[in-house]
């Protein structure tokens, strides 16, 4: 069974940064893609970026492009989200997921169904 945990969420004001943390229980972690999603109060859960599993390749929703950047560090079990430039609009609990197939379970990284451990998930409060 893998775990995951997730850290560094809080209250930042705009235009502020974090860094969100996913560390993963088990020695497979280096063969699973990882994303980030999030869920706003009274929205449904949303795509914000993945990586694939050799670390070449990365995705980013379009809301998030320029000013999210997701890495990992295999030696560390360890997937990040650097946010910079924080909006109100991004405002929401983030979830990891790991994806142990490493090709998203055949469907589209953005697909919540592509993953298949999920972590419990960290607030992100972003003030005007």
């Amino acid at each position: 069974q893998v775990q995951l945990v997730e850290s560094g969420g809080g209250l930042v004001q705009a235009g502020g940064s974090l860094r969100l943390s996913c560390t993963a229980s088990g020695r497979t972690f280096r063969s699973y893609a990882m994303g980030w999603f999030r869920r706003a109060a009274g929205k449904e859960r949303e795509f914000v970026a993945a990586i694939s599993w050799s670390i070449s390749v990365t995705y980013s929703a379009n809301s998030v492009k320029g000013r999210f950047t997701i890495s990992r560090d295999n030696a560390k079990n360890t997937v990040y989200l650097q946010m910079n430039s924080l909006k109100p609009e991004d405002t929401a609990v983030y979830y990891c997921a790991a994806d142990f197939s490493g090709d998203f379970n055949g469907r589209h990284y953005n697909d919540v169904l592509g993953y298949n451990s999920w972590g419990q998930g960290t607030q992100v409060t972003v003030s005007s």
